[in-house]
């Protein structure tokens, strides 16, 4: 159950509107056939990060060139691959509803920008004006930089909008950045303690409130 008023709501993209599992899970799991590492644990920490310091990670001592290299390789894969691509469950008419209503909405997602675009598109669900990509920030998740210039986008002080999120480090980002955050599906961590959660969007309404928008479901 959530009860949020908030002047602003910032999203996550993968796993936050858009289940894009199958493409990220094919992705790292090659990744990792091809550097000789575990799959599952590349999983565990790429959820919610660049693909970059995903890599910078797993392959510390390859030079900077060659990382960017095996980024781009990867990236140049999956942008154009929506197989499989499908919006969580409501995503797309919630966001409509904000929109219809008046609420600033910005996209805050740890993909380059035409990934996003494409797999928002082919998940059907409405790409905000003001979006933060990867190549727009110098820090990635969990750093809250991507959160912090969405809602200066949105002109909206950080600590009146609504972020929700589903991975671990996109989290941190929004609780660090000063937003009310709301958890997205089932994950359980030290990080989601005490925080709104929803399984999907089916349900909430969005209400205006002075100045403000009452989001309650």
């Amino acid at each position: 159950m959530i009860d949020i008023v908030a002047s602003g709501v910032l999203f996550d993209m993968d796993g936050t509107l858009v289940d894009s599992t199958a493409v990220v899970e094919a992705a790292w799991t090659g990744f990792g056939q091809r550097h000789d590492l575990d799959p599952q644990t590349i999983l565990a920490f790429s959820h919610g990060r660049q693909t970059i310091d995903t890599v910078r990670h797993f392959l510390p001592d390859l030079d900077e060139a060659e990382q960017h290299r095996i980024v781009d390789e990867m990236i140049a894969a999956e942008v154009d691959n929506v197989d499989g691509i499908l919006e969580v469950p409501g995503a797309a008419a919630f966001v409509s509803r904000l929109v219809d209503a008046g609420v600033p909405v910005a996209l805050v997602t740890s993909a380059p920008r035409d990934l996003a675009v494409n797999r928002m598109r082919a998940a059907g669900v409405h790409v905000p004006e003001a979006l933060v990509a990867s190549e727009d920030v110098d820090h990635g998740k969990p750093h809250p930089d991507g959160y912090l210039r969405g809602a200066a986008m949105l002109g909206v002080d950080p600590a009146e909008c609504a972020a929700f999120e589903d991975a671990p480090a996109g989290l941190e980002a929004a609780i660090a950045s000063g937003a009310t955050t709301v958890v997205v599906g089932a994950l359980e961590a030290d990080v989601t303690a005490g925080l709104y959660r929803v399984a999907g969007y089916d349900g909430i309404t969005v209400e205006a409130e002075g100045s403000a928008f009452r989001i309650r479901g």
